[in-house]
């Protein structure tokens, strides 16, 4: 995948602000130098591509000196690991709150579906960081960050296996559905741009109307 992704404009900055705010609340506050190192790492990698990107690229984008970095993380590929694990987390916090409301079959597999694509459009930057750059982490970080990718795939797979148990959704194969589902989903990231003609509510939106309609809901 090439390195000219993202061009970082201050939109895209304020995303990635609120993600790190978002991790802040949800998980446990980071310290400062480690909050401007992920907001930097994000901008850095997404501009020039973890390979060509320095650990004193990182800090300098983040006003610290390359040692004050390296206060915080070891090495860059640390940094992307924890925006990666980070990212994921988050990622797999927002699917189950939209599974865990009550409602039907079809209202989770709504509410999932346009909450993910909502959270993949609004933090395109970094979410594209994990995906393009999942394999330069170590074989033992990709696999920590790849089961929370397969516990959100579960997730998933489980909302339109009880539709199809419940009478609620046709589906012949549960395992290719939610492949496209996820698809869905994640791939908005990889095009999403915040002058794109649709809202991240508007495109989240259609995307659950389109999972309704790939699951053959009773109620579409």
């Amino acid at each position: 995948m090439g390195n000219d992704d993202v061009t970082p404009n201050a939109e895209t900055a304020a995303r990635d602000t609120a993600t790190v705010a978002h991790l802040e609340l949800s998980q446990r506050r980071f310290p400062e130098g480690q909050r401007r190192i992920f907001l930097a790492a994000i901008d850095a990698f997404s501009e020039r591509g973890f390979h060509a990107t320095t650990t004193r690229d990182i800090a300098a984008r983040a006003g610290l000196s390359p040692a004050g970095l390296y206060v915080h993380f070891g090495s860059k590929e640390e940094v992307l690991y924890r925006i990666s694990l980070s990212s994921m987390r988050l990622t797999q916090q927002v699917a189950t709150a939209a599974a865990a409301a009550p409602g039907t079959a079809a209202e989770h597999l709504t509410a999932v579906v346009r909450d993910l694509t909502v959270w993949h459009a609004e933090h395109a930057a970094s979410v594209k960081v994990v995906l393009h750059h999942l394999t330069d982490l170590t074989p033992e970080h990709r696999a920590e960050v790849i089961d929370i990718q397969i516990a959100i795939h579960r997730l998933l797979r489980d909302l339109v296996a009880h539709g199809v148990t419940d009478g609620d959704f046709d589906v012949p194969d549960t395992h290719a559905t939610t492949l496209a589902l996820m698809s869905l989903c994640v791939d908005t990231a990889r095009w999403y741009s915040p002058d794109y003609r649709r809202s991240p509510d508007q495109i989240g939106a259609d995307y659950a109307a389109m999972a309704l309609r790939l699951v053959a809901a009773k109620s579409a």
